[in-house]
């Protein structure tokens, strides 16, 4: 092992963050090198291990902190910690939770290593090749000589509200322990082919290529231009244009497009906008917000096309959902059917407005393209070849415009993991009233439709962008019992 670290004790944000970061790369680069060495040896005769650095902070009053903020206290006295990871990825986070820590309740904050091992796969650098030949040349299993991820310790007890702390056990300091995000880092790489330091804190999902091919280009004419505010375009392989180029560097197309592909549109301090194309089906959506919430981002929208329930409605018009019926089954062991997804006024607003500013449309006018009410989410893309009485009389008693196959997954994941959500579908067919689109109406519908509703997701997002965050993260996600950290 390193030889251990002394606790220290922090007053400054700033210098806590810059210990994190030093303890971590020390502990990585142990773990990598040591890994190099053991590979090109072949001897296996020693075990390594290095920790993940901690950050803790005690309290003994019962203090009375602003009630207004949603974050950045701890509910009582005791000890509270939590592993960190990645400090270079997750340093404008830190530096604030911890400056809001220090501020709220007058103490310092320590900082050391804890008592969690790093698993080897986490610790070597992103995009590292592994021979595996070489690995298997070695006398011992690979777990006997490094530690290995340990699924008990990447649970999501801590963010579903049902973690019990052991005797003597500090109380969670944030909703993800380090390990449990490393997971979701990795599996972000796998899922999206793009490194997740290329994630911007507003996150657009949406179930058609077409809207990454609109996203695409819009992107690269703003590159092209200079930007408007934005530095660069990422798209999957890492390619990057930046702005005021037109040619991409560094990263490679990949061969094929991964299963859920990401398109990244930064600006300074993450402020851009991410695209991802989750394809079709509530465990897609379920897969990758999963894995996006452990960035913490500021906000994610559904923007997709939905089969619309009304005969009022006509294909073309918007559904801003208000409510959600879960029938997507996919959350049901973590966040029980029973709790409301409730909506989120901030972002209802935003969008809405942002509809209005795109189609020039407000007021009574606007709800002859827009109606706000249910959207229902299914696990089941043929239910109309079911016998459709039962499946229908639930939709009409629960009051639904819409259905669709992810909404309500990814509401929900916004709102059990404290990330703001919200849904804008375009009707693009009525099968309740005989309304499916023909391959020639369908052409036309997806040209003039897919680009007016992205330039309104795109809105609504830069729109929520300039509000503050600790009025964007509000009380209203908050449980009973909450971690400090956002």
């Amino acid at each position: 092992m390193p030889e251990p670290a002394n606790d220290r004790l922090f007053h400054d944000a700033e210098a806590a963050v810059a210990e994190l970061t030093r303890l971590y790369g020390r502990a990585s680069r142990f773990l990598a090198e040591h890994f190099a060495t053991v590979l090109e040896s072949g001897d296996a005769s020693r075990r390594y291990r290095a920790f993940y650095p901690e950050i803790a902070l005690s309290t003994h009053s019962h203090v009375r902190v602003d009630s207004r903020l949603a974050y950045g206290h701890v509910p009582g006295p005791g000890r509270y910690s939590t592993t960190v990871t990645r400090p270079d990825l997750f340093s404008d986070y830190l530096t604030q939770q911890i400056a809001l820590l220090i501020r709220n309740h007058g103490q310092p904050v320590r900082v050391g290593d804890s008592a969690t091992p790093i698993p080897l796969h986490f610790a070597l650098p992103e995009g590292s090749y592994i021979d595996g030949a070489q690995a298997e040349r070695l006398a011992k299993p690979l777990r006997d000589i490094f530690d290995v991820p340990d699924l008990a310790a990447t649970d999501d007890r801590i963010v579903n509200g049902n973690f019990t702390p052991q005797a003597g056990e500090a109380m969670p300091l944030a909703p993800f322990t380090a390990q449990r995000v490393d997971y979701s880092l990795h599996r972000l790489q796998h899922y999206t082919a793009t490194s997740p330091t290329h994630f911007q804190n507003f996150v657009i999902f949406t179930n058609y290529q077409f809207y990454v091919d609109e996203f695409r280009a819009m992107a690269h004419a703003l590159m092209a231009g200079g930007g408007a505010g934005y530095t660069a375009f990422v798209e999957p392989g890492n390619r990057i244009v930046q702005a005021g180029e037109k040619p991409a560097t560094g990263g490679a197309e990949p061969s094929r497009l991964p299963q859920m592909p990401a398109y990244h549109l930064t600006r300074p301090g993450a402020g851009g906008i991410t695209l991802v194309n989750i394809g079709v089906g509530p465990s897609n959506a379920k897969t990758i917000t999963d894995h996006v919430a452990v960035l913490r981002p500021h906000a994610w929208l559904m923007l997709g096309h939905c089969a619309g329930l009304r005969n009022t409605q006509t294909l073309g018009d918007y559904v801003l959902a208000h409510a959600y019926v879960r029938e997507d089954h996919v959350l049901d062991a973590d966040l029980p059917i029973w709790v409301p997804i409730p909506a989120l006024a901030e972002v209802q607003v935003a969008l809405e407005q942002a509809v209005a500013e795109t189609t020039g449309l407000e007021g009574y006018d606007l709800k002859r393209i827009m109606r706000t009410g249910t959207v229902a989410t299914i696990d089941n893309r043929n239910w109309e070849l079911r016998d459709q009485t039962e499946p229908v009389e639930r939709l009409s008693q629960s009051r639904a415009i819409a259905l669709d196959m992810e909404s309500a997954t990814i509401a929900a994941n916004g709102f059990r993991f404290r990330v703001p959500y919200g849904t804008l579908l375009c009707v693009s067919d009525k099968p309740l009233h005989g309304e499916l689109k023909l391959p020639g109406m369908a052409t036309d519908f997806y040209r003039t439709q897919v680009s007016q509703h992205l330039q309104i997701g795109i809105r609504a997002m830069q729109k929520l962008a300039e509000m503050p965050p600790e009025r964007l993260h509000s009380r209203k996600l908050r449980s009973f019992f909450e971690t400090a950290f956002q």
